[in-house]
């Protein structure tokens, strides 16, 4: 027996796997190295811009788990890269603001659009 799972399945697994993986982080507590610092924060803020997008995506009956996937993927990749090469550069710093400010802004645009689809306002 084959079984069929819908768009709002694939939603409702990527939903579930972001909850348990926030619980599993908060009950762990794991310890993050050094070297790796410098990009969490950064890699954090382009990880909830793919989750807010694919939020909107769900609620505009447009999602695809697929380009949801390799969306988050790539925004923490290309975000960690980027300060890589900042810290490379001696811009770090600079370029970590300038990460923030850029997805910060299409995180509070896609608030915005959830708010008007999810309270009409």
């Amino acid at each position: 027996m084959r079984t069929v799972v819908t768009k709002r399945g694939y939603a409702l697994y990527a939903v579930l796997a972001l909850g348990v993986g926030i619980v599993v982080g908060v009950m762990v507590s794991p310890q993050v190295p050094d070297v790796v610092q410098p990009y969490l924060p950064i890699a954090v803020v382009a990880a909830l811009d793919a989750v807010f997008g694919g939020l909107r995506a769900y609620l505009d009956e447009i999602f695809d788990a697929k380009v949801f996937v390799v969306s988050f993927v790539f925004n923490v990749l290309v975000a960690a890269l980027i300060v890589w090469l900042g810290d490379q550069l001696g811009v770090g710093t600079q370029l970590s603001t300038a990460i923030v400010v850029v997805l910060g802004i299409r995180i509070f645009g896609n608030a915005s659009a959830l708010r008007r689809r999810l309270f009409g306002a």
